[in-house]
């Protein structure tokens, strides 16, 4: 375990009172997970620029101590092969969030990482309208204040009816 001095524990000792309100808080330091401190940038960065061959410009624009964490979340899930769905589909999901937020960005970069992985155009398209709709029937079930438990009932018999 790194060592972490007496200003970063108890500023996040601190903090974990704050969050556990009057309650005293008493958590174990071999079983809390400590967050990551801008001392792994160095390592994360190096493990960028092998995992992706470069480190984008856009990095130096994020918070040190921040990138470690960032970077390990998105190495884990989106850029693993060992999770429950494959590449294409993460990318497709991606895409199809990207495209409703909307984010530019995102919606280039999905898109690029779909054909990576293997998505044809149709399968892209059908992903934003997939996205679409979803963001339609939100909007009419939200907006005209659908009773939910009822829309449980209609649906659970409507579904199994259906196979």
């Amino acid at each position: 375990m790194p060592a972490y001095d007496a200003y970063t524990f108890a500023s996040f000792r601190r903090t974990m009172t704050v969050l556990a309100g009057a309650a005293a808080l008493t958590i174990p330091l071999a079983i809390m997970p400590l967050p990551a401190f801008a001392d792994d940038y160095d390592a994360t960065i190096q493990d960028i620029q092998k995992t992706m061959g470069g480190v984008p410009s856009f990095i130096s624009q994020f918070p040190k101590a921040g990138l470690p964490g960032a970077w390990s979340e998105l190495k884990a899930i989106e850029f693993s092969d060992k999770t429950a769905l494959p590449p294409k589909t993460k990318a497709l999901i991606s895409l199809a969030v990207a495209a409703q937020i909307p984010c530019t960005y995102c919606i280039w970069a999905d898109t690029q990482s779909a054909k990576q992985a293997g998505a044809t155009d149709q399968e892209i398209q059908e992903a934003v309208a997939m996205a679409a709709l979803t963001r339609h029937w939100s909007t009419i079930f939200n907006g005209m204040q659908v009773d939910f438990e009822t829309f449980k009932k209609d649906l659970g018999g409507e579904m199994s009816a259906a196979k």
